[in-house]
């Protein structure tokens, strides 16, 4: 029992409590089908940040602590009010089963790729039902060595996923193995609700200016973070399904969203003020959505998250208009041109 508190002090003397916008931070959180996994990390400063002092580390299946072989360092750079997506390191195109390649779609989405040999280091293979903490400090090399303040030189938590120490259940109520997953309703991880954090992506909302730095007593993914499912039906210009051979659907990854974050942290310039002249809502909407052109415009379109445009409409006046999407969940992006030409685009959620 003393080793046991031991570990958890000295693991909670590397919590910090950061102020706004002061401290690089998750902006989004992949979980898809198979191999498909990444991070995105937002940078809210007006400098950039070198990576390589920071490690992510996984909490697998309700785990109150991680070793080294929990977690990987991370490198490169974050530029200024940008992001760095982080990627499962498994591109090997004749790799199968638990050795299966990323997307396509994915990998050209990545920064940097990570555990490639999940021996060496099982960091960036989560499920829905694990905790994903990013840390600022020097991992040491032995694999067995726990991730603490005494153990880590310079730690500090800069940004914790879900609850640490937690293993939610499934739909059916079973914590057992990798099927269970954090949900929609209270406690939110006792299978109740929707399971949104397994086969999902998870986006920091745009007013989150920091990460969190201490344990919650309770993990709602939907108070900090926007969920979509991890694939979305193919849609063709008009908005219909595209079938491929076999009869079903043809899927896409939902990962358009990687690379950029919309933050309340971004500089806005003058030009940007200019441009932001249209409000939606309600984001994140079930469909029907509301857009408020507050001034005269050549052309409004909806674009889905390929790039095509699934409604549009030339000429529109100032004023508020009503707007039906297709049933399917995703991000969309609102895009407007202005009378002078210039262009402005808002990201919204269907969920």
């Amino acid at each position: 029992m003393k080793k046991s508190l031991l570990a958890i002090f000295t693991f909670a003397a590397g919590f910090s409590f950061s102020q706004d916008c002061a401290k690089i931070f998750i902006s989004e959180y992949v979980e898809g089908w198979s191999n498909n996994k990444a991070l995105e990390i937002y940078n809210p400063t007006s400098a950039p940040i070198d990576l390589s002092q920071y490690f992510v580390a996984r909490y697998s299946n309700g785990a109150t602590t991680a070793t080294v072989a929990n977690a990987v360092q991370l490198s490169g750079t974050v530029g200024a009010y940008d992001v760095y997506v982080a990627v499962l390191d498994k591109r090997d195109p004749n790799g199968t089963g638990q050795e299966a390649p990323i997307w396509d779609s994915l990998e050209v989405k990545g920064d940097g790729f990570y555990s490639p040999v999940y021996n060496t280091s099982n960091a960036f293979y989560w499920n829905g039902n694990d905790a994903i903490m990013l840390a600022k400090g020097t991992l040491p090399a032995n694999a067995t060595t726990l991730i603490n303040a005494t153990n880590v030189p310079n730690f500090m938590v800069i940004d914790i996923f879900a609850k640490i120490g937690e293993n939610p259940a499934n739909a059916t109520g079973s914590s057992a193995g990798n099927d269970g997953a954090w949900s929609t309703s209270f406690p939110y991880s006792t299978g109740l609700g929707v399971l949104i954090t397994k086969e999902h992506s998870m986006l920091r909302k745009s007013a989150i200016k920091k990460g969190v730095t201490t344990q919650v007593s309770f993990f709602d993914p939907l108070l900090e973070w926007d969920s979509i499912p991890a694939v979305i039906v193919r849609l063709d210009a008009n908005g219909d399904t595209l079938f491929g051979t076999s009869g079903n659907p043809i899927l896409d990854g939902n990962w358009n969203s990687l690379g950029n974050h919309d933050c309340a942290c971004n500089p806005v310039s003058v030009n940007e003020i200019d441009l932001v002249s249209f409000d939606v809502y309600p984001n994140p909407s079930t469909g029907t959505i509301a857009i408020n052109l507050q001034e005269n415009n050549n052309n409004v379109s909806i674009l889905n998250s390929l790039g095509q445009q699934i409604w549009g409409k030339d000429a529109m006046l100032n004023g508020l208009y009503t707007i039906e999407l297709p049933a399917v969940k995703g991000v969309y992006f609102v895009q407007v041109v202005s009378q002078n030409g210039a262009t402005s685009t808002k990201k919204i959620s269907i969920q």
